[in-house]
């Protein structure tokens, strides 16, 4: 192994077979863990439920749920049925979403999105440790019991970039979840900020998730040029944007990990040298070269 940290891959269901095919596989593989975005098309938690009752024995978890379609005590509930049918195996990692999606596409207000999280968060860890919650916050209220017998309540991290919520990640929940974040920027922004509200709260030391675009390739220059297309909208998402800025990144191609199996393992160390606890490799490319990723990520695990 050529780095200490857990090394996962991110996947999204295309149908529920080839799900539960790709986790079975990536558990055989050797991989610590799989996540899943919630994005437009399949359910990811009704998948992970699925995958997790047949593949028992990896970590299954959501890189993430947008917090503003579903109540926190919707939420609760269907997190405890999901970990239970993954026999505590499953992480919930929730986030914000972006402005365009959720008033241009939900109708829904993204007013003081800050202090919408801090009262989801605060629902859903009283409905988790207590199984009960009485709580009227500023965005949500939440008065009710909830009782799911045989479930243990999930860890919950967050996708936390602005510091608001990186001290959100530390001091309410487990960690973060980042994407489009480079090594540099984690070490010296997301894990220092994140840290120290936990500190401050009491909490242990939190879990740092970081998730980049992977392609194994003798063409490094082809491979940008595709990260720089096919990732395009994340360099004008404000919150990303942010993030490839306090890296010094032009756009998602700058942070991408391209190169030959040498170059690729180096980066991957960089990014376990930041303070990653565990980096989720999310492989593009064209089919040979995600075949050749996918080969050399193993030889890493």
């Amino acid at each position: 192994m050529l780095v200490a940290m857990r090394i996962g891959v991110f996947l999204i269901p295309a149908s529920i077979d080839s799900y539960v095919a790709q986790v079975r596989a990536a558990k055989a593989d050797g991989y610590a863990s799989v996540w899943s975005a919630q994005i437009f098309g399949h359910d990811s938690m009704t998948a992970i439920a699925i995958a997790g009752r047949e593949v028992p024995g990896i970590e299954l978890g959501t890189a993430v749920v947008p917090t503003y379609p579903r109540h926190p005590m919707m939420l609760a509930q269907q997190a405890l049925t999901v970990n239970e049918a993954c026999n505590g195996n499953f992480v919930l990692g929730i986030g914000l979403s972006h402005k365009i999606v959720i008033e241009g596409m939900y109708g829904m207000s993204f007013d003081k999105p800050a202090i919408h999280m801090r009262d989801y968060l605060t629902i859903l860890n009283s409905l988790f440790e207590t199984g009960a919650v009485n709580y009227e916050g500023r965005s949500l209220t939440a008065r009710a019991q909830i009782t799911v017998a045989g479930a243990k309540a999930p860890s919950v991290m967050i996708a936390g970039l602005a510091p608001r919520m990186l001290e959100l990640a530390g001091s309410l929940a487990d960690g973060t979840i980042t994407w489009m974040t480079g090594p540099q920027t984690i070490a010296s922004y997301i894990n220092p900020a994140m840290r120290a509200a936990a500190e401050k709260a009491g909490r242990p030391q939190p879990r740092t998730v970081a998730s980049l675009p992977v392609c194994v390739t003798d063409d490094p220059a082809g491979a940008r040029a595709k990260a720089a297309k096919d990732f395009a909208m994340y360099g004008q998402l404000p919150s990303y944007r942010a993030m490839l800025d306090k890296e010094g990144a032009a756009g998602p191609a700058d942070v991408a990990m391209v190169g030959d199996e040498a170059s690729v393992a180096g980066q991957i160390e960089a990014v376990a040298a930041a303070g990653v606890d565990d980096f989720v490799v999310n492989v593009f490319g064209s089919p040979e070269e995600q075949a050749r990723t996918s080969a050399f990520v193993k030889t890493v695990l």
